[in-house]
């Protein structure tokens, strides 16, 4: 039996404790950056999952391309349900899996899978609390070396392990709804996640009306685990009683930390802006030109 998840977010000791059981499927989400604003670059951290390590059993999934839209005008928008399923099924994940994702950061690119996972209507999904920096600082085992090919992992339809994507949530926002936002049409706290510092010291403006809650401030500096109790609610303060909030960043990543956060506080009309920053400014030539 997969174990039972109670929260999003699952601490070490629990992931610690339930490792190598049952139907249980760990994930290593870790993206890295080069570079600052739009001349930022990202690649898979693959070299770093397999010469470096990772948690014992975990599996790399790659969210520069398996988890993105491929030739996509924006990086790493979303998947189609149909690339999903091909994703999550190649590294094991069945609809009976219990699935623990984790980065090597302060947690953007493990909530951004983890939201895509709930966007497609998968619930047994949790983030590792404080990722792989708290794994590691704790001494816990590490394994080096590759660990790709899932065992038993099915392709086909018929076969009841395969994996099957759910009916898409309403848990993105498009330009389309930020621009409602921002006219007053249909209103929306819009929260901008992203440390200003990750944007350059050039660049076009943020969203108008934007509420700055990064990332960064949303989880504890000395154990790299997101806050909890007051000091979380204390951080959104300005926008947790909206009846709807809308976070972004640069691409839609550190957006996620602060939607998994939100969800954690126990909000439940978030959407993360997909594409971000880089899908807002090639909509708005106006911006690109400031």
């Amino acid at each position: 039996m997969a174990p039972v998840l109670t929260s999003p977010l699952v601490s070490t000791q629990w992931l610690a404790d339930h490792l190598g059981g049952d139907e249980l499927v760990v994930l290593d989400a870790s993206v890295h950056t080069v570079g600052t604003g739009l001349a930022t670059t990202w690649h898979s951290a693959v070299d770093s999952y397999e010469q470096r390590g990772h948690v014992p059993g975990a599996r790399f999934a790659d969210l520069v391309d398996a988890f993105s839209t491929p030739g996509a005008e924006v990086p790493f928008t979303r998947p189609s349900a149909e690339r999903f399923e091909a994703a999550a099924g190649d590294l094991g994940v069945t609809n009976t899996s219990t699935v623990v994702v984790y980065d090597d950061s302060v947690g953007e690119w493990s909530a951004r899978l983890w939201w895509i996972f709930r966007s497609f209507g998968f619930d047994s999904v949790a983030v590792l609390d404080g990722g792989f920096t708290k794994w590691r600082d704790e001494g816990r085992p590490v394994r080096v070396g590759a660990l790709r090919q899932a065992s038993g992992a099915a392709k086909s339809p018929d076969d009841d392990r395969a994996f099957l994507a759910g009916e898409e949530r309403p848990l993105w926002a498009d330009h389309a709804r930020v621009r409602r936002a921002v006219t007053g049409e249909q209103p929306a706290a819009l929260v901008f996640a992203a440390p200003e510092v990750a944007l350059g010291d050039d660049h076009p403006p943020i969203i108008p009306g934007s509420t700055p809650i990064t990332a960064d401030t949303l989880v504890d500096p000395e154990t790299n685990a997101y806050l909890r109790g007051p000091k979380l609610a204390e951080a959104f303060a300005a926008v947790v009683g909206e009846d709807e909030i809308v976070t972004y960043c640069g691409v839609g990543s550190a957006a996620c930390v602060d939607a998994l956060a939100l969800t954690v506080l126990g909000h439940d009309r978030v959407t993360v802006y997909d594409g971000s920053l880089l899908d807002w400014w090639r909509h708005e030539p106006e911006a690109l030109a400031s």
